[in-house]
């Protein structure tokens, strides 16, 4: 959808970067910044500010920064859509929706408020569970029996639903509310009625240790339930719902998104105790599928986190299928910046155990050699496949075609191909005019003997590779931003279009240098408000400096008259689109919150002289070659440019 650039600064204009990153970070006041942990790197010590002036956040020791949008992609892991959308409603504003009708946007809204009250049931139960674990020796002793103490528990919100049919009935005043089984908290039987004459009804979950689950931002949409005994089935999960899908959510993501991190991997398990008992061994970075093989919006969402995800399975039959479900699930996101690996465990040991049993430095070891994507790729293609006679490596080529085809372009993908012609015995460029061939020739019987074009992804018709860019990500122009909620951008606001991306920006570094223009370029920009305390002179001196300083200047002055002083998060997105939108947003990565405003505006006066200094001096030069090529005009104009870098001079001086 296309989110207007206008309806952007106005969102920012309204809303309060302190809010935003105080629902999940702790602050306290700190001169004029609020000061907190950063949620982005592990550390004891607050180094991480929040400017309300300049509604933008930085942390000084990983050098994170950014604006209210950019907290909620980077730290919740929304995509761009997502996040404004998220602001948008905190705030009241109608999101634009170009095509939609108003019957439509007032279901949308209908479906928004639904989504809200339905996490409201599930919260309430969910502290009502956390309460009756408390008073429940029994679940309380399954719990320190596998390992657990009660502050992991408290970290997940376990609970305890207690025996009985209807023990919710108590926690929700009336129990015949729709709501309670649109939330999947209660079944209800509608051909079989009460005395009452209405439809039955008892609590889903009965005599169960309850494992809260959380979306992104840490609202509970839905529940995991095990048995404390044996029983069948020995883990229970919520129903679909409108808040809750299993093939989108993954149990653990929000409690452990800093130390995913902080560790630099997600670590890909396949039950909730695993992720519990994992956390409290040392790896807080675990995350579970919730009864379900592993999907594309699984690993998509991973990704919005970290770059290098590990998939954790037992090593039998069973553990090798689930490998391979994850193995098609994550082929099309693996990019050549991204790691993908598959660690298979003995058949005695599940992740918790392996940890108990031989510590965390080798469970860290076994991560480390856990096997790559691609040589997963090699074994799935060659799986019940013998290489020793032609039919088996026949049987090979077909099995590779869909693995091959379905990873994006790049090294990896080129350097795959070279491996797997090997293992079939056949050079490159036959095995990819044989796919291409094969692709043909289905197509064509599929067609009724018309031949379409190949398909994306698979070989082209010179026997290479056809690779076609990825078309996710965020469309940049001067008007409007062009998201896909499903985009695969992670760090900042995704794909970058018609403009280059600022340079990255390296974790515990700074870029030290750069001339007075580029700090005048930082300093204004942070703090445009600066720029109405400088004379015309200034304006006209900054705005006629070679691009890209003068540009962005002119850019600025613009802006104000239009729309007044702005901070910084609105600034950045009307700058969106911009020719050096790259290079001016890569000045004010060096500028981070300030607790002394008068600081800042002393060393803005300071550049100032500086650069009035440098015109002066260059402007002065220009006349003595005049004056002494025999230009008399030019010699009083010389000494009154030599009498105002005097005066200038004097005055910094004092």
């Amino acid at each position: 959808m296309a989110i207007p650039q206008t309806f952007i600064q106005e969102l920012l204009n309204r809303v309060d970067v302190v809010d935003v990153v105080g629902r999940y970070v702790q602050l306290k006041k700190g001169g004029a910044n609020l000061m907190g942990l950063c949620p982005f790197h592990g550390e004891k010590s607050p180094s991480f500010s929040v400017s309300p002036t300049k509604q933008f956040y930085h942390c000084f020791g990983c050098g994170a920064n950014g604006n209210a949008i950019g907290f909620l992609m980077e730290h919740a892991g929304m995509s761009f859509i997502e996040a404004v959308k998220d602001l948008a409603q905190q705030t009241g504003m109608q999101m634009p929706e170009d095509d939609a009708s108003p019957q439509d946007r007032e279901r949308a809204a209908q479906q928004r408020q639904k989504q809200v009250t339905l996490t409201d049931v599930l919260e309430k139960a969910a502290q009502a569970y956390a309460k009756q674990l408390k008073v429940a020796p029994r679940a309380v002793d399954y719990l320190k029996g596998r390992g657990l103490s009660g502050q992991i528990a408290k970290t997940f919100g376990l609970g305890y639903a207690p025996e009985g049919w209807r023990a919710l009935a108590s926690v929700f005043p009336d129990y015949q509310d729709p709501l309670l089984v649109e939330s999947g908290m209660v079944i209800e039987h509608e051909d079989e009625k009460g005395a009452d004459g209405q439809s039955k009804r008892y609590d889903r979950f009965r005599d169960r240790i309850m494992f809260p689950i959380r979306n992104v931002k840490g609202e509970c949409i839905g529940f995991g339930g095990r048995v404390l005994d044996k029983g069948e089935p020995k883990y229970l999960n919520s129903p679909e719902t409108p808040v809750f899908s299993k093939g989108r959510e993954l149990y653990g993501l929000f409690e452990g998104r800093t130390a995913i991190r902080v560790a630099g991997y997600a670590l890909v398990t396949e039950g909730y105790m695993d992720v519990v008992a994992l956390a409290q061994l040392g790896f807080a970075n675990t995350v579970a599928t919730l009864g379900t093989a592993c999907t594309p919006d699984h690993v998509q969402k991973l990704f919005r986190f970290t770059d290098s995800v590990v998939f954790s399975f037992d090593g039998d039959n069973a553990g090798r299928r689930a490998a391979r479900k994850a193995l098609d699930a994550a082929l099309p996101l693996a990019t050549d910046t991204r790691s993908v690996k598959f660690l298979f465990l003995p058949a005695e040991h599940d992740p918790d155990s392996f940890v108990r049993a031989n510590g965390e430095a080798a469970f860290a070891q076994c991560v480390k050699e856990a096997v790559p994507l691609s040589r997963f790729l090699i074994e799935a293609a060659s799986a019940d496949c013998d290489l020793s006679t032609a039919e088996g490596r026949a049987r090979m080529a077909s099995q590779a075609r869909p693995l091959w085809s379905a990873l994006p372009d790049g090294a990896l993908k080129r350097q795959l191909i070279g491996e797997l012609s090997s293992g079939i015995g056949i050079g490159s460029a036959d095995l990819l005019q044989l796919w291409q061939q094969t692709g043909a020739g289905s197509r064509t019987a599929r067609a009724g003997g018309h031949t379409p074009a190949p398909a994306s992804g698979d070989p082209g018709h010179d026997g290479s590779p056809s690779f076609e860019a990825s078309a996710g990500g965020y469309e940049s122009s001067a008007g409007s931003y062009r998201g896909d909620s499903g985009g695969h951008g992670r760090k900042g606001y995704g794909k970058w279009r018609k403009a280059p991306p600022p340079p990255p920006r390296m974790l515990g570094t700074r870029r030290a240098g750069g001339s007075r223009a580029d700090r005048a370029v930082a300093l204004l920009l942070s703090n445009a408000q600066a720029w109405d305390g400088l004379s015309a002179d200034d304006h006209s001196l900054l705005a006629h400096l070679p691009a890209p300083h003068g540009a962005l200047f002119a850019w600025l002055e613009a802006q104000l008259h239009e729309h007044g002083p702005q901070p910084w998060a609105a600034l950045r997105e009307a700058l969106r689109g911009h020719e050096h939108e790259a290079f001016g947003c890569t000045q004010v990565e060096q500028v981070p919150p300030s607790d002394d405003p008068a600081s800042e505006q002393s060393e803005l006066t300071d550049v100032m002289n500086r650069l009035r200094r440098d015109a002066l001096e260059e402007q002065a030069s220009q006349l003595a070659t005049r004056v002494a090529e025999g230009d008399a005009a030019a010699l009083s104009d010389y000494k009154r440019v030599r009498d105002q870098l005097a005066a200038l001079k004097t005055s910094a001086a004092n």
